[in-house]
This record gives C-alpha cells, structure tokens and sequence, in this order.
C-alpha cells in the first residue's frame, strides 16, 4: 500500500472516530471533524501534509501525490 491510499485511509478513519465520539461521547468532538476537513483542504491546495510526513518516516513506500 502506498503513502497516499495510507494517507486517504487515515483521513477517512478519523473522519468515522469524530463523528462516533461526537455522536457517543460529547459534541465538541465535532471540532475534530472539522481540524481533519481543514487539513485535507490545505494539502489538497499546498502538498504538506503532516500525516504523509509522519508515515513516510515510519519507511512507507511513497505514492505519487506525497
């Protein structure tokens, strides 16, 4: 699996875990929701991304968008 489908994959697990805590928990966990859509806005328009930055130095194998 490469470093982008990981990084799509991580997104999209966080994404699911806020809204569950939002909905199970409390719902300022509504906050994390909307700090992960942030920061896929932001990559999508600048590269960085601190997720890829944090996998790659873990030795996965780089994609062609990270």
């Amino acid at each position: 699996m490469t470093l982008d489908r990981i990084v799509l994959a991580f997104a999209g697990a966080m994404v699911l875990l806020s809204v569950i805590l939002t909905v199970l928990v409390h719902p300022q966990f509504v906050w994390l929701t909307v700090f992960v859509g942030l920061n896929m806005v932001q990559s999508a328009f600048t590269g960085f991304c601190p997720a890829a930055m944090a996998f790659k130095a873990f030795g996965v194998k780089p994609g062609c968008a990270f």
